[in-house]
């Protein structure tokens, strides 16, 4: 009979205790990161033109993550016959949240980019809770003195506005600005659909810059390997995760929800797909606002992608 293990350690269920990220061990001190992945939260929604409310989600989808904290025995899919995230190997710590400045979009963004250079410093994957979309300028900005990178985009909405109003900064401005890095290879951007934040001249700014860009109705002609096909092989991919990407069915608590998106395993699969392909080096999730999702469902659907794609990044590596 296999052993869960339970015997050496207490039960320790969903519901007890504190709530880091997939309840792994917190660590304070950003100068003595040890571990394979380190989770920070980005609770800035500054950059938001509608509803706001994306500040709470990295609570929320902690809180939601433990749900998904596997015990003592890991998490086994049956599907696959893997045991993803297995206790002995899997090295993951919470390091808490970036410092942010109310009011101070620039001073916050600071904060977030200094923990995610702490965490490439150690040598740890980052995983980034947002937060609005604009946490993702300085997530990239971190990775300056790093091998290039592929940003791969899962979203609605293009972001790719580059200067609004006078802002630069704001949650549809974050792929133009990763565009413009020179250590950005390209990007490829799955599930653009409806009205866009993003006037037709972003658009095709976008694809004079690099950028591979798919509607859901078109990667879904092209299925899974389709939109793998897509994506450069073998390269250092940076994944961003905005949960409107998904159909607001599945995820309604988020500020900008546009019908037709994806489905979880369509989402699952793809990822699944694109740690094989090469080598995950940062991702973020971005965009839950769980005030306007009374059910949790949102928050739990981004805790699940989280720990999936965690388990498959570190199984695939």
């Amino acid at each position: 009979m296999t052993s869960h293990g339970y015997e050496r350690g207490r039960l320790n269920l969903p519901f007890v205790g504190i709530c880091t990220f997939g309840k792994y061990p917190y660590q304070p001190d950003w100068d003595a990161i040890d571990a394979d992945v380190a989770v920070l939260g980005a609770p800035l929604d500054f950059g938001t033109q509608w509803r706001s409310g994306a500040r709470m989600g990295p609570r929320a989808i902690r809180e939601a993550s433990t749900l998904f904290s596997f015990g003592h025995a890991g998490a086994y899919d049956f599907e696959d016959d893997v045991t993803y995230l297995p206790a002995e190997t899997t090295r993951i710590v919470d390091i808490g949240d970036a410092d942010i400045i109310h009011t101070d979009t620039i001073g916050s963004h600071d904060r977030i980019e200094e923990g995610v250079r702490k965490i490439l410093k150690a040598g740890a994957l980052p995983v980034v809770l947002g937060g609005d979309h604009s946490i993702n300028i300085p997530c990239i900005n971190a990775f300056d003195d790093q091998e290039p990178i592929h940003v791969v985009q899962i979203d609605a909405h293009l972001d790719f506005v580059d200067i609004r109003h006078g802002v630069r900064f704001g949650h549809g401005n974050p792929m133009r600005r990763a565009a413009e890095k020179p250590y950005v290879a390209g990007l490829s951007q799955f599930g653009i659909r409806n009205v866009s934040s993003t006037a037709r001249d972003g658009y095709e700014d976008a694809r004079k810059m690099g950028s591979d860009i798919q509607s859901v109705r078109q990667c879904r002609k092209l299925g899974v390997e389709g939109m793998l096909a897509r994506i450069p092989e073998g390269k250092r991919y940076y994944l961003t995760i905005d949960i409107d990407g998904f159909d607001p069915s599945i995820a309604p608590g988020t500020g900008t929800p546009s019908h037709g998106g994806f489905l979880y395993y369509e989402v699952l699969e793809f990822i699944d797909g694109l740690a094989q392909r090469g080598d995950i080096v940062g991702l973020d999730l971005v965009e839950v606002a769980p005030d306007y999702d009374p059910t949790g469902s949102t928050s739990i659907l981004a805790a699940q992608v989280l720990m999936n794609t965690i388990g498959r990044i570190l199984h695939h590596r």
